[in-house]
């Protein structure tokens, strides 16, 4: 087909992998683009040869990733964008820059990934309530978690798609139901940006985060992170420096005030290195489509559900195409699934074991004939 063509060539021309690795773990961490690769090592070598001679550049190349950030969140803004070392900073800033009082809650999902659970969990001890919606056997999650909501409730915090199960949740749904209660909405993203379209202006969030090194196929230790204009000045701050005042860089000035835009939660030296592998990430995908990339990785995701249908193998993310994105996790019944994602590793298939069942997460430079290569070794290990 077409769309395979175009992934073949996508792979080709933009990775390289070892081609006896099938890399089907994008939800932990992706491989770099020769792209992100390239922006690295030149990087290291401008600092070998020349130092910060260039920092000006590299300041504008900040900028720039702030842009692209806004670009791929529909941000009204890059001063919307700021650059965190990753979704777990970016969740405390929030969970701790709020005026709780006793008695408020906080309704997230208890199947969460940990940083988008203990941050809230931790709050306990202030006297905020938390209340986690059991995923398992919930057919409507969205009104499931609206009706743990109540007069009580500050705010709402889940991931986009769940990391174990790989369900999708419909965040415009939730996203209405706390603009028009007052509850602040946090979305954690990181399993769904950079492989389906994301709008935080349609969705209505007032904070969203996500680390870059997974379907962004960026490096770890950067994390783009969108807070809500309104929402900025209302976080208190735990962390000064340099970097997060309003006159950065004018280094001789005593008076100061934290910027007003999202780079207030900004305090010291940015990650150059990261920002400069992030943008060339950022700037592949984008070129590419986040369209595109969505419907290959649809068409991806749905052989990998014909092929666990065809063995009679049970599948724990949800069929229908609105609610699942890149993520597909099965159990085999009646066998060690554990034992069976090593030994699938051991035949250089690239997955996880997530949520009692092995977890494939393709991107759309994989193609179909490494998903049937996949299943072939994982069949040899059943016999």
């Amino acid at each position: 087909s077409c769309g395979h063509t175009e992934s073949r060539e996508f792979n080709v021309n933009h990775f390289k992998l070892n081609p006896d690795l099938i890399y089907l773990n994008h939800a932990a961490v992706a491989p770099w683009p020769i792209v992100t690769a390239e922006a690295v090592a030149d990087f290291a070598r401008e600092n070998t040869t020349r130092g910060a001679y260039d920092y000006p550049h590299w300041l504008m190349k900040e900028k720039a990733l702030r842009v692209l950030g806004a670009r791929l969140l529909n941000a009204p803004s890059e001063s919307d964008i700021a650059l965190l070392k990753n979704t777990s900073e970016g969740l405390s800033l929030v969970a701790y820059g709020i005026d709780w009082q006793a008695g408020d809650r906080v309704v997230s999902i208890a199947q969460e990934f940990p940083s988008n659970r203990i941050v809230w969990e931790s709050l306990r001890d202030r006297g905020v309530e938390v209340r986690l919606l059991d995923l398992d056997g919930c057919d409507a999650p969205e009104d499931a978690l609206i009706s743990l909501c109540d007069e009580r409730t500050r705010l709402l915090s889940v991931s986009s798609v769940q990391y174990a199960s790989g369900t999708r949740l419909r965040l415009e749904q939730l996203g209405q139901h706390c603009s028009a209660q007052g509850i602040l909405f946090v979305v954690d993203a990181i399993q769904s940006l950079g492989v389906v379209p994301f709008d935080v202006q349609a969705c209505q969030a007032d904070v969203v985060v996500a680390d870059g090194h997974k379907w962004l196929l960026g490096p770890e230790g950067l994390a783009l992170f969108y807070c809500r204009d309104t929402l900025r000045e209302r976080l208190r701050l735990h962390q000064f420096g340099w970097h997060m005042v309003e006159s950065a860089g004018d280094f001789d000035r005593k008076d100061w005030q934290a910027a007003g835009s999202a780079q207030r939660f900004e305090c010291g030296s940015p990650n150059m290195l990261g920002i400069h592998a992030l943008h060339a990430s950022l700037s592949l995908l984008l070129d590419t489509g986040i369209e595109h990339i969505s419907q290959s990785v649809e068409h991806l995701t749905q052989g990998i559900i014909e092929k666990v249908d065809a063995r009679g193998f049970e599948l724990l993310t949800p069929r229908s195409t609105e609610s699942r994105a890149g993520i597909v996790t099965f159990r085999v019944p009646d066998r060690d699934n554990q034992r069976l994602y090593r030994d699938l590793m051991e035949t250089r298939v690239v997955c996880a074991h997530r949520g009692g069942g092995i977890r494939f997460s393709p991107h759309f430079h994989n193609t179909p004939e490494q998903i049937e290569t996949a299943f072939n070794r994982l069949d040899k290990r059943l016999v």
